[in-house]
């Protein structure tokens, strides 16, 4: 026999037992990864997850792509910093928390409710609003997120009914009592406890959205669409009531929008002057050159008439009120010049006024920071409008 024949066939069937032990090793760890996603997949089903955290760590660490593995470790972290005492390890979870979803958005797991909740959990890792001003009736709220969190869905319903005894102002209590509920599929006693929510705050808009779950999960898409619309309304500006009306709109194939307003920009140049551009067919006769009234009527405001109407603000800020004082001209002088055919966006602002809806529109389509400001007190006069905006306009586009 040849040594050197000898020692390449050695070195091959090294080789082969090295490619041999390889192949084995990766189907133990897919294996492993199947079985571990299984046991993620129940424990967070069953609401145990202090106990899916390092499970999901696990399937991590296989596979370190996996997006919708960072969802549930992020959703699980907040449950295992309800659980924790020492006030550093909790911001450590929840900023680890914030972490998880953001892998998850980067890696593909851009959702609506990925999103919602890296803008919903501070940068700094700090905790949110307490559950209720009475001492008691806040410890037992925490306590039954801590007995949910762990899985013990009885005990944590019974903990929020103590907590609405102790403070029958507590919105989280009856909100969470409905939650229980919900997890237990007893759709009738989820909509008692949410509508109790709802009586105690109708301007928080959770439990709106939280109630249309199990009217979704009836197919009952046209109550469940009132509820998501009474969300949205309460609180425009919050993601979560925004993705509650739009996941509507995805179940039950229901286009939604705005109507199309193109308000020209004005930009400020390097001299720090403004300048304004407004991009109209000099032969179009459809009533465009009237946006010129839109920034005429702005600057009034800002030089006098924000003061004479909100003296008790130190400083100018966009309003609802000037903004619909603009808009309003607009159409006044598009009107005046007669045109052959009114601008469509022009004729579309007529038509939201003519419906007494130009300032729901504002609000809900075109609000800055400024306006952001004037939704609550709209809101508590003014919720018919709202609805029949969204209503008419948004899922109805204007017909």
């Amino acid at each position: 026999m040849n040594i050197r024949n000898g020692n390449n066939a050695a070195r091959l069937s090294t080789f082969l037992v090295l490619i041999f032990c390889l192949m084995v090793g990766q189907v133990a760890a897919q294996g492993e990864l199947e079985q571990l996603k299984t046991k993620a997949g129940d424990l967070m089903k069953e609401s145990k997850m202090t106990e899916a955290v390092p499970v999901l760590e696990r399937i991590l660490e296989l596979d370190p792509r996996d997006a919708n593995a960072y969802e549930l470790l992020g959703t699980a972290l907040l449950g295992l910093a309800v659980n924790t005492n020492d006030a550093e390890e909790k911001k450590r979870l929840r900023l680890a928390a914030r972490q998880s979803f953001v892998k998850a958005r980067d890696l593909g797991n851009d959702t609506n409710f990925v999103k919602a909740m890296i803008g919903s959990l501070p940068m700094d890792g700090s905790e949110g609003r307490s559950f209720s001003d009475v001492p008691r009736s806040h410890a037992l709220t925490y306590a039954g997120e801590q007995a949910f969190t762990q899985g013990k869905i009885d005990e944590a319903l019974d903990l929020y009914k103590q907590a609405l005894e102790a403070d029958p102002t507590n919105y989280y209590a009856a909100l969470f009592s409905g939650d229980m509920y919900l997890k237990k599929n007893d759709f009738k006693n989820a909509e008692i406890w949410y509508q109790k929510a709802i009586v105690i705050d109708p301007y928080i808009e959770t439990a709106y959205r939280y109630s249309a779950t199990p009217l979704m999960r009836q197919g009952k898409y046209a109550e469940a669409r009132d509820r998501y619309i009474e969300a949205w309304i309460t609180e425009p500006y919050s993601r979560f009531a925004l993705n509650g009306i739009i996941q509507w709109g995805q179940v039950t194939n229901t286009p939604l929008g705005h109507p199309r307003i193109d308000v020209p920009e004005t930009e400020i140049g390097p001299d720090g002057k403004p300048t304004t551009k407004i991009n109209v067919d000099p032969l179009a006769n459809d009533g465009s050159m009237a946006w010129i009234a839109y920034f005429s009527t702005r600057e009034t405001w800002k030089k006098d008439k924000f003061t004479a109407a909100f003296p008790k603000e130190n400083s100018y800020r966009h309003t609802l009120m000037e903004e619909a004082e603009a808009l309003r001209a607009v159409v006044k002088m598009a009107t005046a010049m007669k045109p052959k055919q009114l601008n469509p966006q022009i004729e579309m602002l007529s038509k939201l006024d003519n419906d007494g809806l130009l300032e729901a529109f504002i609000l809900l389509a075109r609000a800055d920071e400024g306006i952001v400001q004037d939704h609550a007190g709209y809101l508590r006069s003014n919720k018919e409008k709202l609805r029949s905006y969204v209503v008419k306009y948004v899922i109805g586009s204007g017909k």
